[in-house]
């Protein structure tokens, strides 16, 4: 049987897959002195290296969280591009003086996975399996676009910036597969006997679920249409989680809910500054010359000038992505322990913040009644209940959150819970369903 080829481009990390019969192999990337199989979707622009066109240079994924943080803020480092892809508000940025198109940025992200996969793989197939999630994030109605147009043209829309995106990157022939069916043929791959099985795959930007028939019996047969019984989604996941710790805990020591004097009156410092701050794909879009000019106007005036000082120093510095490995870091430990702490300090930085998982859990209840609703509209559209459901299957990071995890201990039971491969299934799953 052929090589096939899969692609997790995800909102976080990406991985990539090849697969020859039921072997697969997931392409791994130098970082430092080791390697690793998931590579962060992050884009790097160096202002001292300049192409023959005198642009900046870019590197992706390990390569370039290396260059950013030996840089000391000195580049410009873009994450979460995948956030934009259904938004028609972000068309273009301007990156050191040059534009970029959102399609071009990614694109340079595809590069460099692409030419990862060809040092492991060698000659690659035409085309790739690309996973795509049920809704993606950047809705109309999220950005604020007027609702003149169905959710199945946002759907089109995003799938399209993305093929031109991933062809610009170096992959000929793109074919899309949703991520949670992905996940469904990872999960297939060490089973002995046909299941139904609920596949629960939750990303850095979005939560997306399918019930699907898997087996050996079912390989044998052939597969149906009907396996699939249905699929549902919802436009958050380990993002909107991490956020939710940053407007709580982080944004408050930067001056979120404080004053300053403006012309002899006291106003808010502006709240949409923190709520770009909570976004991570929005941060690094904080650095113009109009936001600092604004800021810095704010600081004279301040109420609490320390605070709005660490918040200038946060976004010139570029330290957005160190402020998320703090957060990342405090998030994760509550899924071993009771109590964490967010500490974050860089200059006239000083964050050292107790956690503890009782506030986290209520900070994210509303986006945990969203994933609870969207598996309860899953089964109920598909009419399966949940004793006919033989296992349940969670991947992805934030499927490791105890809140997350009791959602589907509560409905189907622990002992029929699996999980593993958690920043890896999709990508191998997308190779195995080229097959």
């Amino acid at each position: 049987m052929s090589l096939t080829l899969g692609l997790d481009f995800g909102t976080t990390n990406s991985a990539i897959a090849a697969a020859d019969g039921t072997q697969v192999r997931l392409a791994r990337f130098p970082m430092g002195p080791l390697t690793t199989e998931t590579f962060r979707s992050v884009l790097y622009f160096d202002p001292e290296e300049l192409g023959p066109d005198r642009k900046p240079l870019s590197t992706a994924g390990p390569e370039a969280i290396e260059h950013y943080l030996l840089a000391d803020g000195q580049g410009r480092l873009l994450q979460s591009l995948k956030s934009y892809l259904a938004s028609r508000l972000f068309k273009a940025t301007q990156v050191f003086g040059h534009k970029y198109t959102l399609e071009s940025l990614i694109g340079l992200i595809a590069r460099d996975l692409h030419h990862g996969a060809i040092s492991q793989f060698g000659t690659l197939p035409n085309r790739v399996v690309v996973g795509r999630p049920v809704r993606f994030v950047g809705s109309r109605e999220e950005d604020g676009e007027a609702a003149t147009s169905e959710e199945d043209d946002v759907e089109t829309y995003a799938l399209g910036r993305l093929q031109k995106a991933l062809t610009l990157g170096g992959f000929a022939k793109v074919e899309f597969e949703y991520e949670p069916v992905a996940a469904a043929f990872h999960y297939e791959s060490r089973l002995t006997r046909d299941e139904l099985v609920l596949i629960a795959d939750f990303g850095g930007g979005t939560s997306d679920f399918c019930l699907m028939r898997v087996g050996p019996g079912v390989r044998a047969r052939g597969r149906q249409r009907g396996d699939i019984l249905g699929t549902e989604g919802v436009a958050l996941a380990g993002d909107s989680f991490d956020s939710r710790i940053i407007r709580h805990l982080v944004a408050p020591l930067l001056g979120r809910g404080s004053q300053y004097l403006n012309q002899g009156k006291l106003m808010p410092v502006p709240p949409w500054l923190f709520l770009r701050l909570s976004r991570w794909h929005h941060m690094s879009f904080l650095k113009s010359r109009e936001t600092m000019q604004l800021l810095s106007d704010i600081q004279r005036g301040a109420e609490q000038p320390d605070r709005i000082a660490a918040l200038i120093h946060l976004i010139d510095r570029d330290l957005g992505y160190r402020l998320y490995q703090a957060v990342e870091r405090a998030k994760v430990a509550l899924s071993t322990t009771e109590h964490s702490r967010v500490v974050f300090r860089d200059g006239p930085i000083q964050i050292d913040e107790p956690l503890t998982r009782t506030e986290f859990e209520s900070w994210i209840a509303p986006e945990l009644a969203s994933i609870e609703h969207a598996v309860d509209e899953l089964l109920t559209k598909t009419q399966v209940r949940p004793e006919q459901v033989d296992a349940v299957f969670v991947t992805g990071g934030s499927s490791l959150v105890p809140a997350v995890r009791r959602i589907f201990i509560g409905r189907f039971g622990e002992e029929r819970l699996r999980s593993g491969g958690e920043l890896t299934s999709v990508a191998s799953g997308l190779a195995l369903s080229g097959q």
